[in-house]
């Protein structure tokens, strides 16, 4: 028998949305003005849509007060918090674009970011947990501290003009976010949201590469408005749900199958606090009565084993989004049976992607919601393709391809990065493996690309490698990821010392440390003489993964 080819096109019988982000908020606070918008407890904010849409609008006529103008980026370096869901919503009103940074991201990672896209403001709270944000920005612009706010310049950082500061307390150089102010004449400047495009970009989001610098994916309004849209419809959201918010935002999991999931369904955010804690999340669902709630499996693992788990009534729960990386089937039954998620859904994309691509629907069998990553969304293509860019029979493995109107716009100002990732036919290649049975199901088989993929972080082994190049000491590196039964994958490094050169593995860690997020510290460290590699000097990565995974079995048996 004859399997058909594995392309399939996501119908629908609804239309795509054309409209921009504010043109979403406006049309939604119209229809549901006193419903529930966003809930933060940490603090202590509980608005409607109407009292949203205020606070977004008073946000947004305030940077155009600074003198920026509809193109210019702004960047958000900040935990989950309600000021950064105002701002994912003021910056697109005012026609300018989010700039997402990791709040784990160091100086190194930070300057590389801001320059990259020539971020003209910066939004940061003054600490998270360890992270002193202002801190390091001082130490990369001291300018900072000697001259008032916006009139300060910073050789380190040449595009920066305004730093906005979440605290209470003002420091030099900057402004609060309280004091973000807009005259008369510069609430009649949002009148620039009439003349922008859906085609316009909206957001930037930093994906590394292989190649080792972070890349800036470059996603329109069009992009993720209907990306959030459609994963709204895959879960059934309606203005009554209530999603539970534990994923960052800085992230398209936190932004878009979150905030924006909520958003074009009238649904309520609620942000159970600035980072992901256990005990705040059960809290957060059982008293506020969430009806959905999502996360990665570590975090579901976490919650299910949590002491104090059979405390908290969460009854309320109907679904949700677990992804980031592969659910094992017994996590995702013990999720339906004691969360009560009888309609929690997997999500697979990519953040070039806006991100999802597939996704379950709340009526699929569990066991489809385990072993794949479900059917194609609406309005997307898909196909799997072999190394000759064949399309293959349904049923054989081969590279994932995906186009429609989710793939991004290019990663900005880099087209040599961009040719690699979209074709002449504006496919999106993801260097991931994944097989296409006939029902039109995809399982993720493996990965081109040599990704490591750390609760739900990926992290590319290039940028490590190239980052520890510039140690003094370091002659050669190799970084790849090994089994982890918590994170599903963690970070390993071979080193090459330098002659006379002694390093320790925890110095190599405090290096990693101070320059980059922790996610990406590489858990083991080895030091060698050499690597192994083919007759043609290729290094063999497989072959260090595979001593490496036999090393650890060795130290953890018995």
């Amino acid at each position: 028998m004859l399997h058909p080819p594995s392309y399939v096109h996501g119908a629908s019988d609804t239309p795509l949305l054309g409209e921009t982000v504010g043109a979403l908020l406006d049309r939604i606070v119209a229809r549901w003005p006193e419903r529930p918008a966003l809930v933060v407890r940490a603090q202590g904010i509980r608005w409607t849509y109407a009292r949203f849409a205020e606070e977004v609008e008073r946000v947004a006529a305030g940077l155009l007060a600074l003198g920026l103008e509809p193109g210019d980026r702004v960047g958000i370096w900040a935990p989950n918090r309600a000021e950064w869901v105002v701002a994912q919503f003021a910056a697109p009103k005012a026609g300018l674009i989010l700039v997402n940074i990791n709040p784990a991201y160091r100086s190194h990672e930070l300057a590389y970011s801001l320059n990259k896209v020539a971020c003209r403001t910066l939004i940061l709270p003054r600490n998270f947990k360890t992270s002193h944000y202002l801190e390091i920005l001082l130490g990369l612009a001291p300018e900072l501290a000697t001259a008032p706010a916006g009139r300060w310049r910073a050789a380190a950082l040449p595009d920066l003009r305004h730093v906005i500061l979440l605290d209470d307390e003002a420091a030099p150089g900057t402004l609060r976010w309280q004091d973000i102010a807009a005259d008369a004449a510069a609430r009649e400047r949002l009148a620039v949201e009439a003349a922008l495009s859906f085609d316009d970009p909206v957001n930037i989001q930093f994906t590394s590469g292989t190649t080792g610098a972070p890349k800036g994916a470059t996603l329109t309004h069009h992009n993720i408005v209907n990306n959030g849209f459609f994963i709204g419809e895959a879960m059934r959201l309606t203005e009554e749900d209530r999603l539970c918010i534990p994923v960052p935002f800085y992230h398209c999991f936190g932004m878009v199958l979150g905030n924006l999931a909520c958003v074009t369904h009238g649904a309520c955010m609620v942000i159970p606090g600035e980072g992901f804690d256990v005990l705040a999340t059960l809290e957060t669902v059982a008293e506020e009565r969430c009806t959905a709630l999502h996360g990665v499996p570590t975090m579901f693992i976490a919650e299910l084993e949590h002491p104090r788990f059979r405390e908290f009534d969460l009854t309320s729960l109907r679904t949700g989004i677990m992804a980031g990386s592969p659910c094992p089937i017994e996590v995702m039954r013990r999720v339906v049976r004691d969360m009560h998620m009888a309609d929690v859904t997997i999500a697979y994309g990519m953040t070039e992607t806006s991100p999802v691509s597939f996704q379950t629907v709340t009526d699929d069998p569990l066991d489809l919601r385990v072993s794949t990553v479900g059917r194609v969304h609406p309005h997307v293509e898909v196909k799997i393709v072999d190394e000759a860019g064949r399309v293959v029979p349904r049923g054989t493995p081969g590279e994932l391809l995906t186009r429609g109107y989710s793939v991004m716009r290019g990663y900005w100002n880099d087209d040599e990065n961009t040719r690699r990732a979209l074709d002449d036919a504006r496919w999106m290649h993801t260097g991931d493996l994944a097989v296409l049975d006939d029902d039109g199901y995809c399982s993720i088989v493996g990965r081109l690309k040599d990704m490591i993929i750390r609760g739900g972080e990926n992290i590319y082994p290039r940028e490590i490698e190239e980052f520890l190049y510039g140690h003094p000491d370091i002659q050669d590196v190799q970084v790849f990821g090994v089994p982890d039964a918590k994170f599903g994958e963690q970070v390993c490094a071979w080193i090459r010392m330098r002659d006379g050169a002694r390093l320790t593995v925890a110095s190599v860690q405090d290096y990693c440390r101070r320059h980059l997020a922790y996610f990406k510290v590489p858990h083991y460290v080895r030091f060698v003489d050499a690597f192994p590699m083919t007759v043609t000097g290729k290094v063999q990565k497989y072959l260090m993964r595979e001593a490496m995974v036999a090393e650890l079995a060795r130290t953890a048996a018995p």
